[in-house]
Parts: structure tokens; sequence; C-alpha cells
């Protein structure tokens, strides 16, 4: 049975949110403040967790910082903010999706059961494909198997949605995807969400990988057409 977190103030959203994974089959723990909810994310095996961004004690936005650096699965965050600056810092600090309040429930379990069955599909397929366990190229180095990238010979530390969109990438160097087919393959076509996520994506990894502009970026944008990783 798939375990979800729930961190979140409002009891009758937490409790709501609960009542609705629970009838679909999640084993659901909630807590209330945002510690608490750092030090459970840590401590449990979750599959995903809910983070409310406005907490007692410590934000979401900080809780996603953290938990990051230190899991690979699904971060979703739930806000009453709806700017494109408040998204754009979610996703940018490692939050693989948002939903704003109010939202509908059954909306909010559409995207978790989404979520959950993209990452375990990918995953799924990174241990079957051992010919694909280890990626190279130019400086760049992936092990899918450890979740670990490495550039120049530095650990980079990308959240997982990163991580998938650089292994799409880099599994076919010089090939141009558009942000349809990036959209389509990490998040999945039944997916609810927003096709800038991708560039907002793709510009977080550039940044991590501390990457400058150059005549020959490794990872270039073909304006109006898509992306693509240059082996060269």
């Amino acid at each position: 049975m798939k375990k979800i977190l729930i961190i979140e103030d409002d009891l009758n959203i937490a409790t709501l949110e609960k009542d609705y994974l629970e009838i679909e089959g999640y084993d659901v723990d909630i807590v209330h403040t945002g510690l608490k909810g750092l030090q459970m994310g840590r401590a449990g095996q979750y599959d995903l967790i809910l983070i409310d961004v406005m907490l007692p004690e410590m934000n979401g936005y900080e809780i996603v910082r953290a938990l990051r650096d230190e899991l690979d699965i699904p971060l979703f965050l739930v806000t009453a903010k709806d700017s494109d600056i408040d998204k754009i810092r979610g996703l940018g600090i490692g939050a693989d999706d948002y939903i704003t309040k109010p939202f509908s429930p059954s909306e909010l379990v559409a995207r978790v059961k989404a979520h959950i069955k993209r990452y375990d599909k990918f995953h799924e397929k990174q241990l079957g494909d051992k010919s694909s366990q280890e990626i190279s190229v130019g400086l760049l180095n992936i092990d899918i198997g450890g979740h670990k990238v490495f550039y120049n010979n530095e650990h980079i530390h990308l959240s997982s949605k990163e991580f998938d969109v650089l292994v799409l990438l880099a599994s076919h160097p010089d090939r141009v995807f558009s942000k349809e087919d990036i959209y389509d393959q990490i998040w999945g076509v039944d997916f609810y969400g927003d096709i800038g996520t991708v560039a907002v994506h793709v510009k977080k990894i550039r940044e991590k990988l501390g990457i400058k502009k150059s005549s020959s970026p490794l990872i270039e944008t073909l304006w109006g057409v898509g992306y693509r990783l240059n082996s060269h």
C-alpha cells in the first residue's frame, strides 16, 4: 500500500484530503506543524508528501528545500497563493507540482495518482533497462541506478523531476525535444498541470550544473522548437 504524508495545519482540509486519498486505497498520515512534518518526512517511508505552504514553525518552501536534498519522491505543494511567481518559486526549489486552494478533492486525487504512477513507471523502467544504468555525455555522468548526477566530477543534487528531465535529454543526445514531448514523457499526458514547468526545470538543471552561456551549451534552447542536450 502506498503511503502519503499530509503536512497541513488546517484540520478540515487535512481531513478532507485524507478521506479522499484513503478511499483510493492510500495509507495516509497527517501532521499539523512544519517542523514535525519535516521530521516525519525524513523518518517515514512515504511515496508522496503533500505540503501546505503556510505552516507554523516552518513554511512549505523550507520543507521542500530541506527534503529535496534527501528524498527523490514527489513533493506536492498545496497553496492559497496562485501567482506565477509563487508557483515558479515552488517548482524552482524542488516541488514536483502545486495545487491552489480552494481545490477539487477529485483533482487532488487525480494529480496524486498521476505523480505516483509516473514515478513508479519511470523508476521501474530504469531498473529494468540494464543498458542505461549509466549515461555519459562529455563532462556529464549519470548513475541512474544510484540516482546520482556528476558534472565535471562534481556531484550535483537534482530533484526527482529535474533528474528525470536530464535523463531523458541525456539518453538521446543531439535530439530536439519540444516542451510538449518532455511534459508528456515526464509528467504524463493525463497530468493536470502547466507546461511552463518544463522551462522552470530546465533552468534549474542548468543552474545546478553551473553551466554558463556559451556558443556550445550542454543544454541548448532552440527557440520555438524545444531543447537539445549536445554531445559536444
